[in-house]
């Protein structure tokens, strides 16, 4: 499957009428099956399809990576069954906090059978030495355009990269922001720790996004627009710096500032 294809539209514009058509992301429904049994459906882009497995299955907390045998996308007449084998003991404990998810791309939540499930204290942020400064911050919210093709095509996709020291080193992509990210988690196993760099997001950062980014060890989190106010409280205990509204010319930090290293700039109140 494609993720894009051009669709006619009729275009009005300037007191004028243009035939045409216009390149749109492709939106499937995704099946994610673990030892044979499906544990969710989501919309998404099937594109990086492994990557999306690995990430979904870290982040969601049914096993670590290690824990997964095989990833096998399967089309199907109404869609992909992502055919995902763990290990039994992997197996044995998800098929006991069994949660069935199907949603639109906009919701992280949906099917979420319990309160405390769905305002789970992350993961606390392993310690380390990680920061950068408020230029690179900058430079790297700047460098995210040329990471977005999919958007650059359809203007309806979002993205999630990461950086390290030198930039952006990875990103994906996807019409839902969840995916988009479980995508570059799944595609960051075995490449560079989490902890080595920060993640850079180009939608709000809300509960759920700030769960998946302590689940996969990310120290330093960049949106470009606000937070809500309880992804700030959940990043503030979990230890993640959550850096949000960033453009190339500014941000605003509302928590752990100390990985935000800054020069003997004047501090206004």
């Amino acid at each position: 499957m494609h993720s894009h294809r051009p669709l006619p539209r009729l275009a009005f514009r300037a007191g004028a009428v243009r035939d045409g058509s216009r390149e749109l992301p492709s939106e499937v429904a995704v099946a994610l099956s673990y030892n044979g049994s499906t544990h969710a459906v989501m919309m998404a882009t099937p594109a990086d399809l492994e990557d999306f497995a690995r990430g979904f299955t870290l982040t969601e907390g049914i096993a670590s990576l290690d824990e997964i045998e095989s990833i096998e996308p399967v089309e199907t007449p109404r869609g992909i069954n992502l055919q995902i084998w763990l290990t039994q003991a992997a197996a044995d404990r998800q098929a006991k906090r069994r949660r069935t998810m199907a949603g639109p791309v906009g919701c992280g939540l949906c099917g979420i059978d319990s309160l405390e499930e769905a305002v789970r204290v992350p993961r606390p942020v392993p310690a380390n030495d990680f920061a950068m400064t408020p230029e690179q911050v900058m430079e790297a919210i700047a460098a995210l355009e040329a990471h977005q093709p999919l958007h650059d095509i359809t203007r309806a996709a979002h993205g999630a990269a990461f950086w390290a020291e030198g930039g952006i080193v990875l990103a994906r992509e996807d019409v839902g922001r969840h995916n988009a990210l479980d995508k570059l988690i799944g595609a960051l196993a075995g490449r560079r720790p989490a902890g080595q760099g920060a993640l850079i997001l180009t939608c709000r950062t809300s509960v759920d996004m700030v769960q998946k980014a302590c689940a996969a060890g990310f120290p330093l989190l960049i949106a470009v627009s606000a937070p809500t106010a309880a992804a700030v409280a959940m990043a503030e205990a979990a230890g993640l710096t959550l850096v949000a509204l960033a453009r190339p010319d500014g941000f605003e930090c509302f928590t752990h500032p100390q990985r935000i290293t800054l020069q003997e700039a004047a501090h206004v109140a």
